[in-house]
């Protein structure tokens, strides 16, 4: 059992300081002050917590502003204790947000992920129904002080939630159709297991129904354990998604899988951005 409320107290904004460093490192250059935490929530911005008897569990943090003439909220952070991952405190997190800038007239939430973490993808595509919108090469550079990042580029898609819509919350379904067999795999693995970085800079046939984009089941723990690997990743799919990108295609979905089968987004061309 938890609540949702705002962070109100100099207890509370010591908390949240302590759960940053817990999640991405005491030497994490983007760490939220606490001005800056209390400060946003006087000019529309979202400093909440999930409580248990005054223990904080999780955080988030974002900023409310204009955007090509467009009001709008940046989701800055979520994060929970890594013990309680996966028991839907970020998602009830994420509505909590919602509902605060529903009531501002902000029709639109926007944040980064990194795309090879395939847990992200399932909670930001299935779960919330938020859509990759654009893919930022090295958004926070390579530096950042991180034990998370370590020291590969911190590419992210830019994600956007629409929050009229009556399904921006979903049941998390993503069984994987009889539509997406026929889809070729961009990005397919060499002998090492690893994607044959010649593809790199391929260049999708016109007209192509769509692809399939391989991400890693567990890029943090590959990162750890084969540092090359994960670079070899990172930049053979920025190679891939910058190029489908380009040439109109847009992220549809993504698929968890099951066996041997590694996780995958979905690209296909649009005219519009797919509405999840």
């Amino acid at each position: 059992m938890f609540s949702i409320r705002d962070l109100l107290s100099l207890d509370d904004y010591a908390a949240c300081l302590a759960l940053q460093e817990a999640t991405w490192g005491v030497g994490f250059s983007e760490r939220v002050p606490t001005a800056i935490l209390r400060v946003s929530q006087m000019i529309g911005g979202v400093t909440a917590g999930a409580f248990d008897d005054g223990t904080l569990l999780g955080f988030v943090f974002g900023m409310t502003g204009l955007r090509d003439g467009e009001l709008v909220h940046w989701s800055d952070m979520l994060a929970v204790r890594e013990h309680l991952r996966g028991q839907g405190i970020g998602a009830r997190l994420k509505q909590y947000q919602r509902e605060k800038v529903l009531a501002l007239g902000v029709k639109s939430m926007l944040w980064t992920y990194d795309p090879l973490q395939a847990r992200n993808a399932n909670f930001n595509v299935n779960i919330l129904g938020a859509m990759p919108v654009a893919y930022q090469p090295d958004m926070y550079g390579s530096n950042t002080g991180s034990a998370l990042h370590g020291t590969l580029p911190t590419d992210r898609f830019i994600v956007k939630w629409d929050l009229h819509r009556e399904d921006a919350h979903r049941s998390g379904e993503d069984a994987v159709p009889a539509d997406d067999a026929p889809l070729p795999v961009a990005n397919p693995l060499a002998t090492d297991g690893l994607p044959i970085d010649t593809l790199m800079e391929m260049t999708p046939p016109p007209g192509a129904a769509g692809y399939r984009v391989q991400v890693p089941r567990d890029f943090t723990a590959l990162r750890t354990a084969t540092p090359h690997g994960a670079l070899r990743w990172r930049m053979v799919v920025r190679g891939l998604l910058t190029t489908l990108f380009a040439q109109g295609y847009s992220v549809s979905a993504f698929r968890r899988t099951e066996g041997d089968t590694l996780p995958y987004y979905v690209l296909r061309q649009f005219t519009t951005t797919p509405v999840p």
